[in-house]
């Protein structure tokens, strides 16, 4: 009996301190604000998210801040944006990084920020080390911090070219560790060798030691997707190998084009969303050394879709019909999925943009309304109405206008819209700086025969 009484406490003592243990690891494994669970990436709040976006070079184009807007009038949901610690000038420090995070959500963008320095390591002159890229990302914490619900951390691009690529492995781990030591607790995205493409499979083949090594289990795989991915066969293999085993992927990057050879982009799109999977397309604008076909609209213009563009953002599993926005910002109607396909219809006529109506007086609460058309079909068309604050900051706005030719909004997003036509702002873009814009758009039907632009106007308060 004294036996089994000493057996029964030293039971109950190791179960006490199991719990112990459980509950002490437990913060390492509830990460906040975007996770990985179960193989994929969610929200906070378990909603599963996957990846409709471009990337943007905005190390190199630092003034086109209006490309966030545009990508998210074609329906993006996730913009991949380029940033530089050195490498190349000028350098995205604190304030540039804590800009592009309120762009990003000013435009309900979930945000994957990338190091550019690591690309072609062992390849390239000036090229810098993973755990360079991670001094990068520790300068820049205090942006990043509190932010992990929009942002994912791509810690560096395609961060080994084809030498030396044995050594990914370990230096991706040890990465991952100094993030997690230094406190980030966001998703970390990580590239894979071979300039992203991993043709020797070394991050397909250590993908679980990886995955384990990071103690909040919080890490994304991200495969580049060029002339290596010429077949259906070569995509499924790669994809099916993840999937199976339950690992987080995403195509990182991509393209219908490229010097190493055609890659099979119907294929990449509709088997990304036939599993779920997310994908960035490469790349918005400003493309040079030779592909700047690349391109997916000209001179960063958005009403000037290239071919690439069209096929991206309006095709077969295109992102307009298959991107879904975030939660976080709301359970407003989706970005549009109705617009018809270049197959369904004449490809899109942009209009000119019509002026807005009040001009900001100085230092009182003003905004403006400027209306865009960005693309016509027979019986509907899409418009995008940008809001900018006068010179003085605002709580909410009101945007109104009266149709001319008896046209209708079927659809609207990231405004609440009623009658003919009274757009108010959504609880998250009401708030705006000086000279701030907020976007809304909507898809409309017309009368095939006139369909003239609204004079809209604007109040604010």
């Amino acid at each position: 009996m004294k036996a089994r009484l000493i057996i029964a406490s030293l039971s109950a003592i190791a179960m006490t301190l199991l719990v112990s243990v459980f509950v002490a690891i437990q913060p390492a494994q509830a990460a906040v604000g975007l996770r990985i669970t179960n193989g994929r990436l969610v929200e906070a709040n378990g909603t599963p998210f996957v990846m409709r976006g471009t990337s943007h070079a905005h190390v190199w184009y630092q003034s086109q801040t209006s490309s966030f807007a545009n990508i998210k009038s074609l329906g993006a949901n996730t913009v991949r944006v380029v940033l530089s610690g050195g490498r190349w000038t000028p350098i995205n420090g604190v304030s540039d990084v804590a800009n592009i995070v309120s762009l990003c959500k000013a435009n309900r963008l979930i945000c994957v920020l990338e190091n550019h320095d690591t690309t072609g390591f062992g390849e390239q002159q000036n090229e810098w080390t993973l755990d360079r890229a991670v001094d990068y990302w520790i300068s820049v914490q205090s942006a990043l911090t509190g932010q992990e619900n929009y942002v994912l951390i791509n810690i560096g691009n395609e961060p080994y070219g084809n030498n030396n690529v044995a050594g990914w492995t370990q230096a991706t781990t040890n990465a991952i560790a100094r993030l997690r030591n230094a406190g980030f607790d966001h998703t970390i995205v990580v590239d894979a060798p071979n300039w992203g493409q991993d043709w020797q499979f070394t991050m397909r083949d250590n993908a679980q030691a990886v995955f384990n090594s990071d103690v909040d289990r919080n890490t994304l795989f991200s495969i580049h997707m060029y002339g290596v991915f010429d077949t259906a066969a070569e995509i499924n293999a790669y994809l099916d190998s993840f999937r199976t085993r339950n690992l987080p992927i995403i195509i990182g990057e991509f393209g219908f084009n490229h010097s190493d050879g055609n890659p099979d982009e119907d294929t990449i799109m509709a088997q990304a969303v036939a599993r779920g999977v997310g994908y960035l397309g490469w790349s918005w604008s400003g493309n040079g050394g030779g592909v700047e076909y690349l391109d997916q609209v000209t001179s960063f213009n958005v009403n000037q879709l290239t071919s690439w563009g069209q096929r991206l953002f309006n095709g077969a599993n295109g992102i307009r019909s298959t991107s879904v926005q975030a939660t976080i910002y709301g359970n407003q109607s989706p970005p549009p999925t109705g617009s018809p396909s270049p197959s369904q219809s004449p490809s899109p006529r942009p209009s000119p943009s019509v002026s807005p109506t009040l001009s900001p007086t100085s230092g009182t609460k003003a905004c403006t309304a400027t209306y865009t058309r960005t693309n016509q079909w027979q019986g509907g068309f899409q418009a995008d109405v940008k809001v900018t604050a006068g010179s003085a900051a605002i709580s909410s706005w009101r945007v109104t206008w009266t149709w001319a030719n008896g046209q209708a909004i079927t659809q609207f997003w990231s405004a609440n819209v009623t009658g003919s036509v009274v757009a108010t702002n959504m609880p998250y873009n009401g708030s705006l700086g000086a000279g701030q814009s907020a976007t809304w758009g909507f898809l409309g039907s017309w009368n095939n025969a006139t369909n003239t632009n609204p004079t809209p106007s604007c109040t604010a308060s």
